[in-house]
Parts: structure tokens; C-alpha cells; sequence
């Protein structure tokens, strides 16, 4: 009986970063999990299925009703237009007054129906409902990150900031390096996850942007490297993953953003462009257009930097 079961469950595919897997030995679906897939599919197929529900029913019942016979009051005998037009208007509860019910096989069909319909606009109102209301964040993450010295330490450094114009209350950030797969001497196949510290892990309020730090000392699992590691093509299957929790202060609900960075996507000696500025008329301005702009470290104090390295979108 096992055995049959485990034939029964298909392979499906899930996208993890940028590799794709295929799942063995799971179902690729439940009903339990009905809900949690309605929530989860695009709005064109869900659109599309509630209209295919919707005329499938209608369908279905004006051939029943068809079977009555002359059962609907001024209903053309066989037409199917009159009992399909009919079918709407009892799952809706519009009730014209021009074609009613006129035996008993034709009230229990209008009675079924009736409650059909009432239980589906109710689930698809609560379908609509939840998923306008699923709390979602619009945080931008920098494309790239940088390795620059912050107080005389190399420090990996990229940014975020919040699109919305309001505060995200109480927000905390986690950064989590995922190395290449290692084998312990016992033969034991792993990937190892290690967790960054971060000069600042969390802030009581995200308005305008967010510069992450994370110093590579003698505590990092990032010391020892050079740029030469990074570029190794033995490493490229590292991950930075980028994990921020939140309180919308709009909603009051808890929101959350993901980002995964490579170790192509990190960039050595350069530091972000400066995004605030203030004009002649003593205003402060925030340019967001230079967000993911990088430049070079300046060879002394006393010059500036120059020559900005525009980072093209993907």
C-alpha cells in the first residue's frame, strides 16, 4: 500500500535563488493546501478559473433545467438560452420576475443552486479579500554590494531602502552566508549556513534608506579572503541571503522582503554614491536615481572621488 502511494506522488519543480530543483517523493498537491494555492497563484489563473467555475455551473444547471420540461414559466420549451439566462439569475438571487420556478423538480434545482451560489460568493469574496489585503512590502535592495575599509576594517556594505511613503516600524535585517557543499570526515554531505554580524541588525524606524555593514575581523567567516576568492569560479555557488521583517506602520501588520546576492554581484574598493544632498535653498534632497551607483575610493582625504559607475538594471 506504501508502495502504491509513493507512485502516486509526482515530481514538481521549485525555483531556490537562481537554481531549480525537482521535488521527488512529495506530492506536488494537496487539497489541505487548496487555500495556501489560491493565495499563491497569479491573478490572470485565478481570474480564469472563477470565470471557468462560473460558466461551468451555469452550464451544468441549465441542462437540468432542460430536463423539466416546461418547468420555468415563460422559458421557450428547449431553449437554451432561456434556462442558461434563468440559471444566472437564481445563482445571483437576482429574481427579474419574468421566468420563474413552476413544478417541484424545477424548486429543488432553483433551492440547490441558490445555495450553491450563496457558498461560492462568499468564498470568492473571502478569496478576494484576503489577497487584496496580504499585507506586501516595496523594499529596494542595492544590485550590487561592496567590500571598502569602514573605520580601518574591510566591511561588506550594500543598502536598502523603503518605496513606500511611510515607516516600516521596528525593522530587523539578517544577513546569512550559504557556502559551497563540504564533506566531513564521517562521509556527511552538508551546505554550511553561517550568520553575518552586523554593525546594526535593526532600526526603529525605515523612512529613507538603510546602510548594512558587516566588518570582515578575526569573527567573520569572510576573513582571510581576498578579491581573488570572490572571483574563483570554485565559489560562485555562494549566497548572501538578505532576509528583513517589519511592522507597516499603515496596515499594522508584519511585512517581510528577501535578497540574495553572489559573490559576482560584490564589488571590491568601491563605495556607494552619497543620496542626500542639500540645495541653495537649504532643502534636503534624497536622489534615489543614483541608488545603485558605486565610485571609487578616493586615494587621500583631501580628493574627491570620481568617475561614478552606473550599475544598469538587469
Amino acid at each position: 500500500m506504501k508502495r502504491n502511494r509513493q507512485k502516486n506522488k509526482k515530481n514538481f519543480l521549485r525555483q531556490v535563488d537562481l537554481m531549480n530543483f525537482r521535488m521527488k517523493g512529495i506530492p506536488d498537491f494537496k487539497w489541505s493546501d487548496f487555500y495556501h494555492w489560491l493565495m499563491t497563484i497569479s491573478w490572470s489563473k485565478l481570474s480564469v478559473m472563477i470565470i471557468s467555475f462560473y460558466f461551468v455551473i451555469n452550464t451544468l444547471f441549465a441542462f437540468l433545467y432542460l430536463g423539466s420540461g416546461d418547468g420555468i414559466k415563460n422559458a421557450k420549451p428547449g431553449s437554451f438560452i432561456d434556462v442558461f439566462s434563468f440559471s444566472i439569475q437564481t445563482m445571483a438571487t437576482i429574481g427579474y420576475g419574468a421566468m420563474y420556478p413552476v413544478n417541484v423538480y424545477t424548486h429543488i434545482l432553483v433551492a440547490i443552486e441558490v445555495f450553491i451560489g450563496l457558498i461560492g460568493m462568499a468564498m470568492i469574496t473571502g478569496l478576494m479579500f484576503a489577497r487584496f489585503s496580504l499585507p506586501t512590502a516595496r523594499v529596494l535592495f542595492s544590485r550590487v554590494a561592496v567590500i571598502c575599509p569602514y573605520n580601518g576594517v574591510p566591511t561588506l556594505m550594500f543598502r536598502i531602502a523603503n518605496q513606500r511613503q511611510n515607516w516600516i516600524v521596528e525593522a530587523q535585517l539578517r544577513v546569512t552566508v550559504l557556502f559551497n557543499q563540504e564533506v566531513t570526515p564521517e562521509g556527511h554531505s552538508m551546505r554550511r549556513f553561517c550568520d553575518l554580524k552586523l554593525i546594526r541588525s535593526e532600526t526603529p524606524m525605515l523612512s529613507l534608506t538603510w546602510s548594512v555593514m558587516h566588518q570582515i575581523d578575526e569573527d567573520s567567516p569572510l576573513y582571510g579572503w581576498s578579491e581573488n576568492d570572490f572571483k574563483n569560479i570554485n565559489n560562485q555557488d555562494i549566497r548572501f541571503f538578505v532576509t528583513l521583517t517589519g511592522l507597516d506602520e499603515t496596515v499594522s501588520q508584519t511585512i517581510h522582503a528577501r535578497h540574495v546576492y553572489r559573490l559576482n554581484e560584490i564589488i571590491w574598493g568601491q563605495h556607494f554614491v552619497d543620496l542626500i544632498s542639500t540645495g541653495i535653498d537649504g532643502q534636503h534632497y534624497f536622489n534615489y536615481s543614483s541608488f545603485h551607483d558605486v565610485i571609487p575610493l578616493p586615494k587621500s582625504t583631501n580628493e574627491p572621488p570620481i568617475n561614478t559607475l552606473k550599475i544598469d538594471g538587469k
